[in-house]
């Protein structure tokens, strides 16, 4: 799946979790910046019958949850791996990514994007809470896989790091995510459907042998076939076996065939489902693309669109070294000028270029965009004509926070903030330099876009229309508006045939 943009591009994220240290050499030195440190954790230990749970949380009910979350994924994978934890298994949660960026359980760099890491040999679990309640319910099943699947290789007295180094990436980050997300998964059906599309589908020979082909989703999708074809109790075996003999001889043995009559079925399942779906009209992109490898970098991302839709600015990796902020023209995809730089800006730890690049003021004039820098989230103000920075500022109250969103209307900034677990809604006066939080409640508000007047507040959340009903953990969300004028809030639940999406408050 290359990445570009096109005029009327959706921007979509994805969960990047970390799994490098089976494949550094075993003398590999941590190298570069020095990690950064800001802030001392005091964690405390919360014990459940399977894990000791490292948190600073001041916040109860999400301590609480997490907890039952831990046990009830512990359940679910110990089906599957008929295995048992003879001692508690560590848990480290940091209240936000930016804290998680500080880690000392990892000695290597936590860049933006990583959800969580799972350390091999310590039995550490590290992860962040993230936006929403799905996706540290997905992070955190995912990592424990990885805590299963490294306990009952290296737990044995055959198991060893070289048995570990027999695993190809695709099956350790594969499984990690089957198990915890399933066989049916909108963000993995988008990819393989650009992979037919394209006819760039890999064979399991290429996909174990090049980083072109993302071990997260073609592994998922590789295993769902196989767990579909053959049922998923063959997965652990044919995991364990893969340790021992590599992924050619365990799927002969426990598989009956080869990797190229594998591949072949693969390629057969998948060509098969989406060809009823591929309409030649609907695999052209539409619109123009403006922003590629050629004129731009090959990881171009966060696409801002100024007010009158002549500009765009964006991140990209162009220059190689880091990710870099430009100014482009929307119509031609000629680059203007580099805008902002981790390597020229000190004061810059890194960018937040997961959630997105930032927002134009309503004249087309400044730029805000999030940065990471001294342990916290800010906001940096840059004037776009003169390519200059020109103001840094802290939200008062929230530490991290992403996705600002400039109202037409004033000098407010909208964001999505993390505070003791909870993501909320916040209003940050440019001006005053005043917070308002605009959502408090045990559910997560995240992504707020505004009205084109500025008198509706949008985005999405885990709130329920009924107030009854409980956060679905698969990730069902809604969409939340609030007015401004009186700060009453809706929530429309977003479903096939859903009418009624206009607000109207009382």
């Amino acid at each position: 799946m290359k990445n570009s943009f096109y005029v009327n591009n959706v921007r979509f994220g994805l969960i990047i979790l970390l799994y490098a240290v089976l494949f550094q050499p075993t003398n590999a030195q941590y190298f570069g910046r020095n990690k950064p440190a800001y802030k001392v954790f005091n964690f405390k230990v919360y014990r459940t019958p399977h894990f000791d749970i490292y948190y600073y949380l001041k916040n109860d009910s999400a301590l609480n949850k997490l907890a039952q979350l831990s046990e009830q994924w512990y359940a679910i994978h110990q089906q599957s791996f008929r295995d048992t934890f003879k001692t508690r298994n560590p848990i480290i949660f940091y209240n936000n990514f930016s804290d998680f960026q500080q880690t000392t359980a990892i000695s290597d760099d936590i860049s933006v994007g990583t959800g969580g890491v799972t350390e091999p040999l310590k039995d550490r679990v590290v992860l962040p809470i993230a936006a929403s309640f799905a996706q540290t319910d997905h992070v955190l099943g995912h990592e424990l896989v990885h805590a299963f699947q490294f306990h009952s290789l290296l737990k044995t007295d055959s198991g060893s790091l070289n048995s570990l180094r027999n695993l190809p990436i695709w099956m350790v980050e594969g499984m990690a995510e089957y198990f915890s997300l399933g066989s049916i998964d909108a963000n993995t059906s988008m990819w393989m459907r650009d992979a037919i599309v394209n006819n760039d589908f890999p064979t399991i020979d290429a996909m174990t042998n090049s980083y072109r082909y993302f071990p997260y989703r073609y592994g998922q999708c590789l295993l769902a076939m196989i767990g579909k074809t053959w049922g998923d109790s063959i997965l652990v075996p044919l995991f364990r076996a893969t340790a021992k003999l590599g992924y050619q001889e365990a799927m002969k043995r426990q598989l009956g065939y080869d990797e190229r009559i594998i591949s072949g079925m693969w390629r057969s399942a998948l060509v098969n489902h989406y060809q009823k779906y591929l309409d030649v009209a609907l695999t052209i992109p539409v619109g123009k693309k403006i922003l590629f490898s050629k004129n731009a970098g090959d990881m171009n991302l966060s696409p801002a669109l100024s007010p009158d839709g002549n500009y765009v600015i964006f991140l990209s990796e162009k220059d190689v070294f880091t990710y870099d902020l430009y100014l482009a023209d929307a119509h031609t995809g000629k680059i203007i000028r580099k805008l902002s730089s981790t390597v020229h800006h000190n004061e810059i730890d890194d960018f937040n270029f997961v959630e997105s690049a930032g927002t134009w003021s309503p004249d087309g004039k400044q730029f805000v965009f999030t940065i990471f820098a001294n342990g916290r989230n800010k906001l940096m103000l840059v004037n776009v004509k003169r390519g200059r920075i020109t103001g840094q500022y802290e939200i008062p109250g929230v530490p991290s926070f992403s996705n600002p969103a400039w109202s037409p209307a004033d000098y407010n900034i909208a964001v999505s903030g993390m505070v003791e677990g909870k993501n909320s809604i916040y209003l940050f006066d440019l001006k005053t330099k005043q917070t308002t939080q605009l959502t408090n409640d045990n559910y997560s508000y995240f992504i707020p876009s505004w009205s084109s007047d500025g008198k509706y507040l949008a985005f999405a959340t885990d709130n329920p229309i009924i107030s009854s009903q409980p956060i679905d953990p698969k990730g069902s969300t809604n969409i939340g508006v609030i007015n401004m004028e009186n700060k009453a809030m809706k929530i429309y639940a977003i479903f096939p045939g859903a009418s009624n999406l206009n607000p109207e408050f009382s």
